[in-house]
């Protein structure tokens, strides 16, 4: 790292702050603060639920197995792609369409108070768990950019992500989402081009990953591991399609926006695909003795993309990687923050402690909450980067199977079927959390083997294929299998929660008519306005250091990532100006 890369990230973190500030004038109360009172359009909303489903996990974890194991990583993130397509098709209209100010509010009307609160206080650590996987992530990452302590970089990166979530609540987490999204993608776009261009050229990477790396073959020689494409395939439609993640979407003016939203989001996943999985393929070229370039990492391969970049990078660009990095965790951790503190204030202080509570009271006491979210997740990282036997991949897969689906699969169910019972919503989570107890514990590789006539021996990569895979197919089994079986029993439900349940079903299939519903018109302009001048002078400074002393595609690499960032402030600049006139 040189003084210009010191000098770029201090930018970008004083930037963030800014953005905050800006945005802090947006709130007014607690809708404005947890959901931006729902007026948000859709090319923010789109950016931001790209940028909150992916994690520095993408540049260490993930990279770590397309080092070393190559294109099956890239399953993920179709994935992703196809689970916002769906979003686009069908959940993201009807999840907006929902009316609420957090997700466990929807649950409520579901299925019932009970399993709202049973919800809710699994959310709250069970997301807090895994922003705090993605903050141990990042600081891996940081730690070898920097060579600095892993504990100093999470806590000290914790604390300007809370700073930032605290400050301006989810209008400034969607500002800066957005941007971030402006600086990440063209960064990593630079990063491929570099490494292609290092090794001689495309044809000469496909010559010299295709026997590795980009060996299709590996379907028919490794063991299940097209069993694991598909289980992901099933894995990803479930996390992003179901009511708990309804907050990417009731921030939108209606469902239109929302539909664009999702497009949006899938079509950046399937351009990532390409741009961040490439460098750490060539890296195997490039750095075929991974460990003896970042011997203090206990996963040297997490360190594979950070090493191609080290490589080809002009003087500054990785202080703008490192950016980028650390946007990748800000976002996902800053809007987790808003969305948890959001879950125990509306669907605990106030309905349960504090029932006469005004606006401005919701308001302290979500800023408090904010605070006291953002220390937990900064300790649970520093306990993951503590755990020496599970590589970030592992850990990160392990924990979405086998803790997080358990309580996925009903909000994803109550969505597609409606005349089930109120307790239909906890005891199916009941039911899928003994499953995965089960799986885990009697179907590992082992009786696999010796069930599908396995001989030779099972590396790493299989044993988590298969792990991964049947806790995905049992987990789902068990869950519709139970949750189906509960409609037999509806016919005994309270005609109050049959109501309720009625209201759920008509709100989801009554589209938003903001201005009419709202009684005021939104925030188009100004939107537009803020975030384009946001851009103008970032977009601007980036473009200054291509002045860096470096060859000229080092400095036309400067150009076209500020460009990017210029030209899209100046389209939302031009965009907000005609229409106010």
């Amino acid at each position: 790292m040189t003084p210009y890369d010191y000098a770029v990230l201090a930018f970008y973190f004083v930037f963030m702050i800014v953005i905050s500030w800006v945005f802090r004038r947006f709130i007014t109360n607690v809708s404005d603060y947890f959901r931006s009172g729902g007026q948000v359009l859709w090319w923010m909303a789109g950016g931001s639920a790209f940028m909150v489903s992916f994690s520095a996990w993408t540049f260490t974890g993930a990279a770590s197995r397309a080092y070393n194991d190559g294109w099956p990583i890239a399953i993920i993130y179709v994935a992703n792609a196809v689970g916002f397509f769906m979003n686009a098709a069908y959940f993201g209209p009807k999840l907006r369409q929902l009316r609420v100010i957090t997700a466990m509010e929807a649950v409520r009307q579901r299925f019932g108070r009970a399993s709202e609160q049973t919800f809710t206080w699994i959310t709250l650590p069970l997301q807090m768990l895994t922003a705090g996987l993605g903050l141990d992530g990042l600081g891996v990452f940081v730690a070898a950019a920097f060579e600095m302590d892993v504990w100093i970089t999470i806590t000290v990166t914790g604390v300007a992500v809370l700073l930032i979530a605290l400050l301006g609540g989810s209008w400034a987490v969607l500002a800066s989402d957005f941007i971030q999204v402006l600086i990440l993608m063209p960064v990593t776009v630079v990063t491929t081009v570099l490494a292609i261009s290092h090794i001689g050229g495309l044809s000469e990477m496909m010559t010299q990953l295709a026997p590795t790396t980009l060996n299709l073959q590996k379907l028919a020689n490794d063991d299940f591991l097209l069993f694991w494409c598909v289980a992901i395939l099933f894995k990803q439609f479930l996390s992003t399609n179901n009511i708990n993640d309804a907050s990417r979407y009731l921030c939108v003016k209606d469902g239109n926006h929302a539909r664009k939203a999702a497009i949006l989001a899938a079509c950046l996943f399937l351009v990532g695909i390409f741009i961040w999985f490439i460098p750490p393929m060539i890296a195997t070229i490039t750095h075929p003795d991974i460990a003896s370039s970042f011997p203090s990492l206990k996963e040297p391969a997490e360190g594979s993309f950070f090493a191609i970049a080290q490589t080809v990078f002009p003087v500054g660009m990785l202080g703008l990687l490192v950016s980028g990095i650390f946007a990748a965790t800000m976002s996902s951790m800053d809007a987790g923050l808003n969305k948890n503190a959001g879950v125990f204030i509306k669907n605990f202080y106030q309905p349960i402690l504090r029932p006469k509570a005004n606006e401005q009271e919701l308001l302290r006491a979500g800023k408090a909450t904010t605070v006291v979210l953002g220390l937990i997740v900064i300790g649970v990282a520093l306990f993951y980067s503590s755990l020496k036997n599970l590589t970030l991949f592992e850990l990160m897969l392990k924990f979405q199977i086998l803790v997080s689906m358990p309580y996925i699969v009903p909000l994803v169910l109550g969505l597609l079927i409606r005349r089930t019972p109120a307790w239909s919503g906890w005891s199916t989570v009941v039911v899928c959390f003994i499953v995965s107890y089960l799986t885990e514990r009697y179907l590992d590789v082992a009786w696999a083997a010796q069930k599908f006539g396995v001989i030779d021996d099972v590396t790493t990569w299989e044993r988590q294929n298969w792990e991964q895979g049947i806790g995905v197919f049992t987990i789902l089994a068990a869950g519709i299998a139970w949750f189906l079986f509960t409609k037999l029993f509806y016919k005994h439900e309270r005609p109050e929660q049959k109501a309720a349940i009625d209201k759920f079903c008509h709100n989801l299939a009554t589209p938003v008519d903001y201005e009419k519903e709202e009684g005021k018109a939104g925030t188009d302009d100004k939107q537009s306005w803020l975030i384009g001048w946001l851009c103008l002078p970032y977009g601007g400074v980036v473009m200054l250091m291509a002045l860096i002393p470096n060859p000229l595609i080092g400095r036309l690499s400067f150009i076209f990532c500020g460009a990017a960032v210029t030209v899209i402030g100046w389209l939302l600049v031009k965009q907000a100006r005609r229409s106010a006139r």
